[in-house]
């Protein structure tokens, strides 16, 4: 499978996120997304090191919040993963939110919308992240 079609089938098709992307774990390329979801290079070189675990990084996620495609988003709670060094990002605006997970090469960023559920959104996401995570994507 293509990284567009993760995007298509198993995120966006799912009807638990709305758009999304698939970026480098580097920050410096985006593999795959949905139109119109843009995410530039300093908002992906800001993502980066929050999802990766830097602890000043994530202390000013708290405190100013995160952005992606251009919309200011607040950071409510980073979690740990199963495995050493994945964890998941969560932050919200509003009633819409983004879920972002990492894989050993690569950061999904999910967008759900205000009809859609968090908790679907967040499985879904961190799902996708377990599976290329064991193909050792």
């Amino acid at each position: 499978m293509s990284w567009q079609e993760y995007i298509d089938v198993s995120l966006v098709g799912t009807h638990h996120i709305d758009k999304a992307a698939i970026i480098s774990a580097a920050g410096d390329s985006v593999w795959a997304a949905s139109p119109g979801f843009t995410i530039s290079p300093d908002e992906m070189k800001a993502l980066v090191p929050v999802i990766g675990g830097d602890d000043d990084k994530i202390n000013k996620a708290y405190g100013e919040g995160i952005y992606v495609a251009g919309e200011r988003y607040v950071v409510f709670r980073v979690v740990e993963g199963v495995r050493p060094g994945h964890r998941s990002v969560y932050a919200r605006m509003g009633k819409k939110g983004l879920v972002l997970a990492n894989t050993t090469k690569a950061v999904l960023v999910a967008h759900y919308g205000e009809d859609q559920v968090a908790q679907n959104a967040t499985k879904v996401t961190e799902d996708l992240a377990e599976y290329l995570t064991k193909l050792g994507s």
